[in-house]
């Protein structure tokens, strides 16, 4: 298709978008009762921390429920949301492209009416997977055509939530700013509870020979170097293919499992009653099916397998764990490993994350108080997760809970919701994840509207008995 055709095709959509959300707008009634702030200004109803895939299926669900004065902020530049653009290395989405996510099932919103809008219906038929940066262009017209406003560069410094609201210090390009919100939302991604994590003896090592897979590491700087990375994940493996293509003399990819993971686990849980009703089971089953399914760990795609292995120059090491590592008089690396050390000139870590909240700085004067899975359910002995324990537990409508019995710091700490990686051992897959979004952003929202409901009965009810709009 030419330019000129995608942009008659593209206004076309729009225009039937426009169309859709209109029909199914009802009730559209301003229900909402305004807050003002301690200091008398306009409180916003909601404010989303993240404007990416999650941030911006939660602020459609909320403008389809009517509940306006929603803020949403992002760290990132405009359009540079999300890892797709920074530091995703895989080449397409993992996903299947037929899966639905922001879209919240509405037809003419899914990725598939704009590829196709973009190339034609037969280019759709051929497409395999969904480039990481056709999703990043989809999610940037998403976010534009449903009118949502985003205040990009600014990253939120400090989260101190309140009986009553929410209050929220940021830097931005014209300096700190407190805003103040009813609700506060999560959105921040895998990390957003927690941090990228890596043996001490790689943090510990001189600045240029070691970083983790989620880092910015420039790739064109290891042409020609021998890489190590460790892990046996899809992020380590789609950084060794990154590293492969920038030239890398030699990738060897260290995995401390005897066997890769082959089978991809969350295919099988990828069904409505995983996926919406997880959240309801009793912790002990949940506690059974998300250490099982976390356990596990991820496979990656048969395309990230293809990618590597078409290489020569890359060799796999199963059952070889990094046991040290330290620096050379000549400026590499020598790792010890359990079969002996290996020297390079960079090593990358596919480590994975640790759920740790105190690491986030907008959490951490907050952290100690919020409950996580070790804090309510006791696994029987043989089925202790350390790991996973450190997870929030969430209430129902993915809101923190208090680890004291405090009143008012329950009232407090529930107006934060969690809408990230951390949300998996309260939900399954949720936050972070595309397939289950058409049920976790209801499900929050959902949660969101109750409490600002509830909180205003009084109104309402004065409300009503005020109505004397004759009929007839």
């Amino acid at each position: 298709m030419t330019i000129v055709e995608q942009n008659i095709a593209l206004k076309d959509l729009e225009r039937r978008i426009r169309q859709d959300l209109h029909k199914i707008a009802w009730p559209n009634v301003a229900w909402v009762k305004p807050r003002t702030a301690p200091d008398g200004a306009p409180m916003d109803n909601v404010l989303i921390i993240g404007a990416g895939q999650g941030g911006i299926a939660l602020a459609f669900q909320l403008m389809r429920e009517r509940v306006d004065r929603v803020r949403l902020l992002d760290k990132a530049p405009l359009g540079r949301e999300g890892p797709w653009r920074n530091t995703a290395r895989m080449i397409t989405l993992r996903s299947p492209k037929e899966t639905t996510g922001p879209d919240l099932d509405i037809p003419s919103l899914t990725f598939q009416s704009y590829y196709e809008a973009r190339n034609g219906p037969d280019a759709w038929g051929a497409l395999g997977k969904i480039p990481k940066g056709e999703w990043q262009d989809y999610l940037t017209w998403l976010r534009g055509v449903l009118g949502l406003n985003v205040e990009s560069e600014t990253r939120v410094t400090q989260i101190t939530p309140h009986p009553t609201h929410v209050e929220v210090t940021a830097q931005t390009a014209a300096g700190e700013r407190t805003y103040r919100a009813r609700h506060v939302v999560l959105a921040t991604g895998i990390d957003g509870t927690g941090r990228w994590w890596m043996p001490e003896f790689l943090t510990d090592l001189p600045p240029g020979l070691a970083a983790h897979a989620a880092d910015v590491i420039d790739f064109e700087r290891l042409a020609g170097k021998v890489v190590a990375v460790l892990g046996a994940g899809a992020s380590a493996f789609d950084n060794a293919a990154t590293a492969l293509e920038a030239g890398a003399r030699e990738v060897h990819i260290f995995v401390r499992r005897k066997d890769l993971q082959r089978v991809q686990p969350y295919k099988q849980v990828s069904y409505t009653g995983f996926l919406r009703h997880m959240a309801d089971l009793p912790d002990a089953m949940r506690w059974k099916m998300l250490t099982y399914l976390l356990d596990l760990r991820e496979a990656f795609p048969a395309e990230t397998w293809k990618r590597v292995t078409k290489h020569d120059n890359v060799t796999i090491h199963t059952g070889r764990g990094w046991t040290g590592a330290a620096p050379t008089e000549d400026g590499r690396l020598r790792l010890e490993t359990s079969q002996g050390d290996f020297v390079a000139d960079f090593a990358i870590a596919g480590t994975g994350l640790d759920m740790d909240m105190s690491a986030r700085p907008e959490l951490s004067g907050i952290a100690a108080r919020i409950a996580r899975w070790a804090d309510r359910y006791t696994p029987p002995a043989g089925m202790e997760n350390p790991r996973l324990a450190r997870y929030p537990y969430l209430g129902g409508g993915f809101e923190l809970e208090a680890k004291s019995g405090d009143a008012d710091e329950a009232a407090a700490l529930s107006r934060v919701k969690v809408f990230t990686f951390g949300a998996t051992m309260s939900f399954g897959p949720s936050g972070s994840s595309i397939n289950a979004m058409k049920f976790s952003a209801p499900r929050l929202v959902s949660g969101i509207t109750r409490a600002i409901f509830s909180e205003d009965a009084e109104k309402h009810l004065d409300d009503l008995k005020a109505y004397n709009t004759e009929e007839f």
